[in-house]
């Protein structure tokens, strides 16, 4: 495929230093646009982590980023840059609505169009390319999946929400390294259902054991069930936490009882609101680098009798990092005391 480009770039300022700048790429025969949002903290002598966040079948970039996906205020707390990608419409969808996956015939793959994102996006910017993250809603969440396989060697880490896998999905991916994995899931979602039986779509059980199996992780997850802070909202949420992946990675689940087709968000009150995606897949890829959890080789969670008497040494989260609790409020803790005991509790 022709990987011939040129750049057209508009400046919008947001404040003093933030930037929100539509760009277009002229690639494979087409006038590709992406939205690009620089942080306020972003400083070309620092290399900096990108998110590419990816709207679904039929959308548009702009209402996901100003809508369900607002990632912005946390890209200038955290310091990362953001990315919206528009996909293409498909000419063999009913009313040419835009798709990442187009359907036979065709000979159209939007892979290879985040490949040239990445390297053109980081000659432009001090790129951390051992932090390259995606998420996407529904078929962005599948589009998702498509990426940490195919394109495993630029993707450190991925989030699906009510994205699901087709059938084939995983019979190409080409992994070269610990590929933390988190699926954000409704059990009434009837998109993409939560255990397809139609021959569609792999079950999200099917494809929290590909890649549980594949990173080698416990193969029991620790469940752990989230405060129910909205009863309005009609639904609850479970994390499915598979660990000890190679890398210390982990492949979560957030599994919402009774949810639907959504995107748990403030902004989106018909959904589940005990959670906000936009926070969890932030807090979740943030932990990961190429090589699996960051600071893995200096984990460690052994603990030896200093002394007799039961005095609290440290408390550590279940992937083994050193934590406060007051700053990790609704997930299960380790209390480890010197005495060599271990308690776990949940703290909310």
């Amino acid at each position: 495929m022709k990987r011939l480009f040129y750049i057209i770039i508009l400046f919008p300022m947001i404040g003093l230093s933030q930037e929100l700048i539509t760009n277009n790429i002229f690639y494979d025969g087409h006038n590709r646009e992406y939205t690009i949002y620089i942080p306020q903290t972003y400083s070309s002598l620092n290399s900096e982590p990108i998110l590419f966040a990816f709207h679904g079948g039929g959308g548009y970039s702009d209402d996901f980023m100003n809508y369900e996906a607002d990632l912005r205020p946390i890209a200038d707390t955290a310091g990362f840059i953001l990315v919206y990608p528009q996909a293409l419409e498909d000419p063999n969808n009913e009313n040419n609505s835009t798709s990442w996956l187009h359907k036979d015939p065709t000979d159209h793959k939007d892979i290879f169009f985040i490949e040239t994102l990445i390297d053109t996006i980081a000659s432009n910017y001090n790129v951390d390319l051992s932090r390259i993250y995606a998420c996407g809603y529904s078929l962005g969440g599948m589009f998702a999946y498509e990426l940490a396989c195919q394109l495993n060697n630029k993707i450190t880490s991925i989030v699906a929400v009510a994205g699901a896998a087709f059938y084939g999905a995983f019979a190409y991916c080409e992994l070269t390294h610990p590929t933390p994995i988190l699926s954000i899931s409704g059990t009434n979602d009837v998109e993409h259902p939560y255990n397809d039986t139609n021959g569609w779509y792999f079950p999200v059980s099917e494809i929290n054991n590909y890649w549980a199996t594949s990173n080698n992780t416990d193969p029991t997850p620790l469940i752990e069930e989230l405060p129910n802070i909205d009863l309005s909202d009609g639904s609850s949420v479970e994390r499915y936490s598979w660990i000890n992946g190679d890398g210390c990675v982990s492949v979560e689940e957030l599994k919402i009882i009774n949810g639907g087709h959504d995107w748990p968000s403030p902004l989106s009150p018909w959904s589940n609101q005990d959670i906000n995606a936009n926070s969890e897949i932030w807090n979740f890829v943030s932990k990961y680098n190429m090589d699996g959890l960051i600071g893995c080789d200096d984990l460690s969670v052994k603990v030896k009798d200093i002394a007799d008497e039961r005095k609290l040494l440290k408390i550590i989260n279940i992937v083994g990092q050193e934590v406060n609790s007051t700053m990790n409020k609704g997930g299960i803790l380790f209390y480890i005391y010197r005495d060599g005991t271990v308690q776990k509790k949940i703290n909310f």
